[in-house]
């Protein structure tokens, strides 16, 4: 999968490392870049088509797929962080993370699937997350979520590997972006996300493990839960 020269549909295209991604690949050689948003007035990209697309509304899926039918690329970003633990939380606001995270996401892969195959195969990229791995105790809505997105990546990853179509997750930590705000830990700089992500479809990678933490977040699943958990 090369960078230059393809066509890319971005989700979340208006800020954070949807922002990042868009720009990274107009400098990358991208023929063309779709920078997707639920209001697309908020893109500012010199050089992007804007596209209005709501991950969780099925109409608005299949018509982003009905315009955006050159696609080789799409890059799975847009989410959110709701700050939702599952026994007291509030049932529709856990409801809209596995809507956003899970569902959307895979309403995109199945409407850009036949596409992707059309166009050669291509790539499919998913933000995932190092909480796909481990629950924290005020984000465990989204730590379900992004855990059943990793599961869905492993399995369209399958499901599309007769069609040439590369399946790649991308697992981080904290990155400096609007969703993080008040967060007083370590954080990444949201272009190294987006670059690294890219390096890595571009080496043809199932999986970017983009910092430090979360590799070693991944290499704990190993290990006795009590890491994390306790007793």
């Amino acid at each position: 999968m090369r960078i230059s020269g393809s066509t890319a549909l971005v989700t979340g295209a208006n800020r954070g490392i949807g922002l990042r991604f868009a720009r990274q690949l107009l400098e990358r050689g991208a023929k063309k870049v779709y920078a997707a948003a639920r209001n697309p007035e908020h893109v500012d990209v010199p050089g992007v088509e804007a596209l209005r697309l709501d991950i969780t509304d099925p109409a608005s899926v299949e018509a982003a797929a009905a315009v955006a039918g050159d696609v080789t690329l799409l890059i799975n970003n847009a989410g959110i962080s709701t700050g939702t633990n599952l026994i007291a939380g509030d049932l529709a606001t856990i409801r809209l993370e596995m809507e956003t995270h899970y569902y959307g996401t895979l309403a995109m892969v199945r409407a850009f699937a036949p596409i992707l195959g059309r166009n050669g195969g291509g790539a499919v990229l998913n933000v995932l997350s190092a909480l796909s791995w481990f629950s924290h105790d005020g984000a465990n809505a989204y730590s379900a979520a992004k855990a059943a997105e990793w599961s869905l990546t492993n399995g369209v990853r399958l499901e599309l590997r007769g069609q040439g179509t590369l399946v790649t997750g991308l697992h981080l930590g904290a990155a400096a972006t609007d969703m993080m705000a008040g967060y007083e830990g370590e954080m990444i700089d949201p272009e190294d996300v987006a670059r690294a992500a890219l390096d890595g479809i571009e080496a043809d990678e199932l999986e970017v493990v983009v910092d430090e933490w979360s590799a070693k977040v991944k290499a704990a699943l190993a290990a006795d839960p009590a890491r994390f958990y306790g007793r």
